[in-house]
């Protein structure tokens, strides 16, 4: 499967944080530990084979989603991880505003209303005997279940007209369908956007 390098890293694991401190780890530490190598997204340079949809519909990437100038790091960067003291109020606080950025994220409001396809990963918001009706679309693997959420730009709640037996947690596909600005809080991670899915194919991106 192909990858692409991001600018910024997506993965940006917070939740560490109370789990740490119980074992009195140093809050240099639980930044390092919480902020991980590049995620790369998935590559968006080709169309789904036998995903055909009526009307334009324009194959996005991830960076898409972001608007110009928003910088998921804001707060991280007014540490100064070397100086700081075990279990520093101030780099609990600033990890505690980044989450806090993260779950408000901004969206990219040029790209509303169009219909859209993005690749990712399949995080279920339901177990039905019928198959899966609505997921969580991310952009790396273990995002919001092996890892804390990423920003709520970067993640899409993505419904589906009829549940879809053949989706498991982690599979990668093809989403299609019109995109919209309609945030969503769920218990797997705070969505900005929402595709109401046309068509939802196995990712692959041979040409």
């Amino acid at each position: 499967m192909k990858q692409v390098t991001r600018s910024w890293p997506m993965g940006l694991l917070l939740a560490a944080l109370c789990a740490s401190a119980v074992q009195a780890q140093s809050v240099r530490d639980t930044v390092r530990d919480t902020v991980p190598q590049v995620q790369p997204a998935l590559s968006a340079e080709a169309p789904p084979p036998g995903a055909s949809v009526p009307g334009r519909t324009r194959t996005i990437g991830w960076e898409q989603l972001i608007p110009a100038g928003w910088d998921p790091y804001k707060d991280l960067k007014l540490l100064n991880l070397d100086k700081l003291q075990d279990n520093d109020p101030k780099a609990e606080e600033a990890l505690k505003k980044m989450r806090k950025m993260w779950d408000n994220a901004p969206i990219n409001p040029l790209i509303l209303g169009q219909s859209v396809r993005l690749p990712g990963y399949v995080v279920p918001l339901e177990d039905l005997a019928n198959g899966i009706k609505e997921f969580l679309l991310v952009p790396y693997f273990g995002a919001c279940v092996h890892s804390p959420p990423p920003p709520a730009n970067q993640i899409v709640h993505v419904l589906l007209d009829k549940p879809a037996k053949n989706l498991r947690l982690m599979d990668v596909v093809w989403v299609s369908g019109p995109l919209s600005a309609t945030k969503t809080d769920s218990h797997m991670g705070v969505a900005s956007y929402r595709i109401d899915a046309k068509a939802v194919t196995p990712y692959s991106d041979k040409k």
